[in-house]
């Protein structure tokens, strides 16, 4: 452990002090001295290492650090220290348990160092996914009221994708732990009136949480979309209480890029027609997530313009193209003795059904809200562009039935003016639905 030591005599107090003239040599590490504490941070990936470094009370050298270093390199470093050790339960309680450092490491997310909030985020997530001391973080974290602003300034400003998506596992975890706290913050800017312009004020900005989840939102999409699940979920969980559906659509501005930026995932990005069905099984929780928003925002704000009746169509159309995916990943393959024998596997597969089987409920229930909403002109439309077609008609009425059974009675009364003989088609094909007596 020659390489702590000399960590140790880097950070000890004594070689912190300095006079005015040293302080712009503070805020840069020479390359030696860099190395040898980055040789610290990597070791202590390992649990023996870490319960070295908390008998020799590295975590109250770390918070002297922080608390009055000005170096971004190694206040970082010091962090993800401390993230590595709070992988480990036991050290994991006692850093929770220590106030002083937790309210120091709570004000590192006030830093402007990229780095430096990456690891903080990332030691955040790592305490409050320990169900031990979770409560204690959530607490703390309500009490800071900053730290919102902070958080919030992080997603609407940052082009740090690696940093946008850990403080998005950050806030998802906050509000899966605790909804009051959710509230809280989706609250936190609703004090400023809509039609008021932010110029016009000369107090500091006033965030509202949404419009900074949106764009956060844009910016990890233009990297990466596989990465978007998180954010995605984040909009999922507000969208489980009425202050989240309307913070979503009471501004409509945001209300429709949010809107528009879904839809634009499902129509064109996820779960293409020319995808292979298993995509599906990549791209559940994002696709379960976005869909159920989209459903929310359907339901609730029907008559918003953004959500003209044309849409529908194209909607359809990608409900449909994954409920059928859908069917041909749960295929089960013929005289697999592997998968009978391999208990991992049945629980993986047992795990994947339960996702699939979330995901048709959420494209179920929009789908019946979409047929409810159809007009004779939108299904002449559909029929004419094939989104309407026999074939895809059966697969929606195969998910549907027999749970939507009026509102697919209905639809097929609104296809027999447009197309009778496809109507019955398929009341021939589905004998649950009433035989309309032929002419």
């Amino acid at each position: 452990m020659f390489s702590f030591f000399v960590f140790l005599k880097i950070v000890s107090p004594e070689s912190t002090k300095s006079s005015p003239d040293d302080e712009e040599q503070q805020m840069e590490l020479g390359e030696e001295m860099e190395n040898e504490i980055c040789r610290v941070w990597d070791m202590s990936m390992d649990e023996d290492v870490a319960l070295f470094l908390q008998e020799f009370k590295a975590p109250d050298i770390f918070m002297g650090v922080l608390a009055k270093s000005k170096c971004p390199r190694l206040r970082e470093i010091c962090v993800g220290i401390l993230g590595n050790m709070a992988c480990f339960q036991e050290i994991c309680v006692s850093i929770s348990s220590d106030e002083n450092l937790g309210q120091v490491l709570l004000h590192c997310l006030y830093d402007s160092d990229p780095p430096t909030l990456l690891e903080t985020s990332r030691l955040l997530l790592t305490c409050l996914s320990q169900a031990e001391v979770a409560s204690v973080w959530v607490e703390r974290i309500r009490e800071h009221p900053a730290i919102y602003d902070s958080i919030c300034f992080i997603m609407s400003s940052s082009t740090n994708v690696d940093l946008l998506v850990k403080v998005g596992e950050v806030v998802d975890k906050l509000f899966d732990l605790d909804e009051k706290l959710m509230l809280e913050w989706v609250r936190n800017g609703a004090t400023q009136p809509l039609d008021q312009p932010q110029e016009e004020s000369d107090e500091q900005p006033v965030f509202r949480l949404v419009p900074c989840i949106l764009e956060a939102a844009k910016q990890v999409r233009s990297e990466n979309p596989e990465w978007l699940d998180v954010y995605m979920h984040i909009l999922q969980l507000l969208t489980t209480v009425d202050d989240g559906i309307q913070a979503i659509v009471h501004c409509p501005d945001t209300g429709k890029d949010i809107w528009n930026l879904l839809f634009d995932l499902v129509c064109h990005e996820f779960c293409q027609s020319d995808d292979p069905p298993i995509i599906l099984q990549e791209q559940k929780t994002v696709l379960a997530s976005v869909f159920s928003v989209l459903s929310a925002i359907y339901a609730s704000q029907t008559e918003q313009e953004y959500l003209k009746i044309e849409k529908d169509l194209p909607l359809i159309d990608s409900l449909i193209r994954v409920l059928q995916n859908m069917e041909q990943c749960q295929k089960k393959p013929e005289n697999s003795a592997e998968s009978n024998t391999d208990e991992t596997k049945k629980t993986d597969l047992t795990q994947d059904d339960f996702h699939l089987k979330i995901l048709k409920d959420i494209l179920c229930e929009f789908l019946s809200n979409i047929f409810q909403a159809l007009t004779k002109e939108t299904v002449a439309q559909g029929v004419k562009e094939g989104q309407l077609s026999k074939q895809k008609c059966s697969s929606a009425f195969q998910n549907l039935l027999p749970f939507y059974s009026p509102v697919v009675e209905d639809f097929i009364k609104i296809l027999r003016e447009v197309d009778k003989a496809l109507a019955d088609d398929l009341e021939k094909s589905f004998p649950v639905l009433p035989q309309h007596p032929m002419d």
